[in-house]
């Protein structure tokens, strides 16, 4: 909905305000109609304005006192170039001066480097319109690398965990849709302080199990909290981001309560996130309960307008497919005419793709999608990690039964996809992707892209 202008009269009682005493920024304003003076003149000299009686008595005036005709392009040219740029240079003091008055008092920490905050901000704003839709610790990580790019971001979130935190709260406060992978990604958006972010991540740790608390961090409690008191978890998440000041925008994939649920090769059924990533068996296929759940509006229009739209990285099962799930949304990156980018795992995940390649991924995916249209694909271009961590690395990972993803390029071309391959990977205590790598890529594809197409005849 579009915000209603204000009527003259709220602009006139607006405009008043800003000379109330305290706010020094009135001395600044009277500049501005004193710079205005000399611009005045300094036009009138330049055009030659001759046609009211006080230029007549000006000039009249000036050849008495200085013996000078101002008519005289030797006088009336560079006299009248000064006064410009002497009523520009006193115009353009007092917006500076009004500025930092106001930014001194906002923003006191941006007062110094306040031209390159807002050529910084402008540029985001300009940047591409990019959708990533996920859950996990994959989803914000990239978040954290796209976000240098463009503020036009929109993170579509999987609603299915039910463990930690986000399990406790569901429990405790009657099927709240799960805040964890919400909380990560505002926190990987956020603008906000260090400590601000430090503290939306805090997790409480008490001598008592049982006493309710412990275990929960501090932003899902904020954001049940939120949910309660505007009886929305949509508006409580988008309260949440004014909170932390993020760049763009985080929707759940659906806010209809939905459990996952794990066909495993076995034949069992296994109930809830939690227990299918702690099942031994080997998963078949997953499914939501119940199985038609709605997205947001907000979602659906965000892939329609979107530059870019990635899936992933992160858990195939758990975190990529549950919001294709969402038949409308899977339909709606189908029709997208955004470059598709899907992000492949790097490392594959005990229990749930051992010994997967990065087309098993893919197969994954499409064995989920049976109704997509002939000759569609859900992606367009498939980053895939041809990079192999330390061996350090690759030990630890052994003794969890992790490996890396095999980058079977040559597969992921036969099966219609466009494999881009790269050192995506970063190595700490984890073998993560690196999200300044991933963002860069994303973006040249990008804008590969538009040059192509702009090269068309």
């Amino acid at each position: 909905m579009a915000t209603p202008l204000p009527n003259p009269q709220q602009l006139v009682v607006h405009g008043v305000k800003w000379l109330t005493p305290g706010l020094k920024v009135k001395r600044y304003l009277l500049l501005i109609p004193i710079g205005l003076l000399p611009v005045v003149i300094g036009v009138a000299l330049l055009v030659n304005i001759r046609n009211t009686d006080y230029y007549d008595w000006l000039e009249h005036r000036i050849e008495q006192l200085f013996h000078v005709d101002i008519a005289d392009m030797r006088f009336y040219l560079p006299t009248g170039i000064a006064l410009i740029v002497l009523g520009l240079v006193l115009i353009l003091s007092a917006l500076i001066a009004v500025n930092r008055s106001i930014v001194g008092v906002i923003s006191p920490e941006n007062l110094e480097t306040l031209p390159d905050v807002i050529q910084r901000k402008r540029s985001l704003n300009q940047g591409a319109r990019i959708v990533v839709i996920g859950g996990g610790t994959g989803l914000s990580t990239l978040l954290r690398g796209l976000k240098q790019y463009s503020s036009n971001l929109t993170a579509v979130v999987t609603m299915t965990d039910d463990g930690g935190s986000s399990g406790l709260l569901q429990q405790q406060l009657g099927g709240m849709p799960p805040p964890g992978d919400i909380r990560n990604c505002l926190v990987a958006l956020a603008d906000a302080e260090p400590l601000m972010q430090q503290l939306f991540q805090f997790r409480f740790e008490t001598r008592d199990d049982n006493d309710g608390l412990s275990g929960h961090s501090f932003g899902n409690l904020l954001i049940a909290a939120m949910t309660r008191i505007t009886g929305d978890f949509e508006q409580a998440v988008e309260k949440t981001s004014e909170i932390l000041a993020i760049r763009g925008r985080v929707l759940p994939s659906t806010v209809e309560s939905v459990i996952l649920v794990g066909m495993m090769e076995d034949g069992r059924e296994v109930t809830g996130e939690t227990k299918i990533v702690k099942d031994t068996s080997p998963i078949d296929r997953i499914k939501l309960c119940p199985e038609a759940p709605t997205p947001p509006q907000e979602v659906l229009d965000a892939i329609r307008d979107a530059d870019i739209v990635v899936l992933g990285p992160g858990s195939v099962f758990t975190s990529v497919i549950p919001n294709l799930l969402v038949a409308p949304i899977a339909e709606a990156l189908v029709a997208t005419k955004a470059l598709r980018v899907y992000i492949c795992n790097v490392m594959t995940q005990p229990g749930e793709t051992d010994g997967y390649t990065a087309s098993a991924h893919l197969a994954a995916i499409e064995r989920h999608l049976p109704s997509l249209p002939v000759g569609r694909k859900i992606v367009d271009y498939v980053l895939v990690n041809d990079a192999r961590p330390s061996l350090d690395a690759m030990d630890r990972y052994a003794k969890t039964g992790a490996d890396v993803v095999v980058p079977d390029t040559e597969l992921i071309k036969s099966m219609g996809y466009h494999p881009i391959t790269g050192k995506f990977l970063s190595e700490t205590q984890l073998v993560r992707h690196d999200h300044e790598r991933l963002s860069l890529a994303i973006l040249n594809l990008w804008q590969s892209r538009k040059t192509k197409r702009g090269s068309r005849p």
